[in-house]
């Protein structure tokens, strides 16, 4: 669709000039990272819409996410979420941005085209974006209803593009809640993998706060590599994106909060 499709993308890294995502952690809880313009005038994101989603719809039925990082190039994009419907995408999503400016720019390219297909690019309401997440959450657990004990968490199908990346023994947490504790990291991998919390790291930006990720150092390659079932499994509210990572990209996110 946007040429070689098997090219390697890292973790949050960047790939073929397209920075993907090192800022997506998913909206479910209020998030301190926006501020509200409450501008109505001519191609100013009404006040209505303050906060910074847009829906799409007409995507191609085999559209990833990295799809539409690509369309809006550019732009700072926080979290997409690609609607499903008993288990299949039909070409609808939504797309958050890191502010209101950035959501009014992704509105320019409504009718843009995405390989043959014209995509439509429209407001909707914060309301909107949730409802989608809960309803996909809800559908999912469904399949749990009837059995003793608790429900089952919802798993998302795996990118294809991550079991083609390059593993080493550190994996990249995405959409953390911005209160997860190292204990609550070390437990989400319990059934899986032993993860030591000296061996969590959990960066901050500048200013104290924390950015929705976290670095976790494994025993190996192979425990990376198993770790990954729990891509997509959820931390309270919100669900979780691993992707393999390496030491520099640690070192480098442990200087940032430094």
């Amino acid at each position: 669709m946007y040429g070689h499709r098997g090219a390697l993308f890292g973790s949050g890294g960047v790939s073929d000039g397209y920075e993907i995502g090192s800022k997506r952690p998913r909206m479910m809880e209020s998030s301190p990272y926006f501020a509200v313009r409450s501008s109505t005038s001519s191609g100013a994101y009404d006040s209505r819409y303050s906060f910074p989603v847009v829906r799409l719809r007409g995507l191609p039925f085999n559209c990833t996410d990295v799809d539409i990082f690509k369309f809006f190039a550019g732009l700072d994009v926080v979290d997409v979420f690609l609607v499903n419907k008993d288990g299949r995408f039909f070409g609808e999503a939504f797309v958050v941005f890191a502010g209101p400016m950035q959501a009014d720019l992704a509105l320019r390219r409504d009718r843009q085209n995405m390989g043959r297909r014209y995509v439509e690019v429209f407001r909707c309401k914060k309301q909107d974006y949730y409802h989608a997440i809960a309803a996909e959450v809800k559908e999912g657990s469904h399949g749990s209803a009837g059995r003793r004990g608790s429900p089952l968490p919802v798993r998302r199908k795996r990118s294809p593009e991550k079991e083609r990346m390059e593993y080493t023994e550190i994996l990249k947490m995405r959409g953390l809640p911005y209160s997860v504790r190292k204990s609550e990291i070390s437990k989400f991998f319990e059934d899986t993998v032993s993860v030591e919390e000296e061996k969590i790291h959990i960066p901050c930006r500048s200013d104290g706060k924390a950015t929705g990720e976290a670095y976790v150092e494994l025993g190996s390659v192979e425990e990376a590599r198993k770790a990954m079932c729990k891509d997509k499994m959820m931390i309270g509210s919100r669900y979780v994106e691993l992707f393999p990572s390496t030491p520099e990209e640690l070192r480098r996110a442990a200087s940032r909060s430094r």
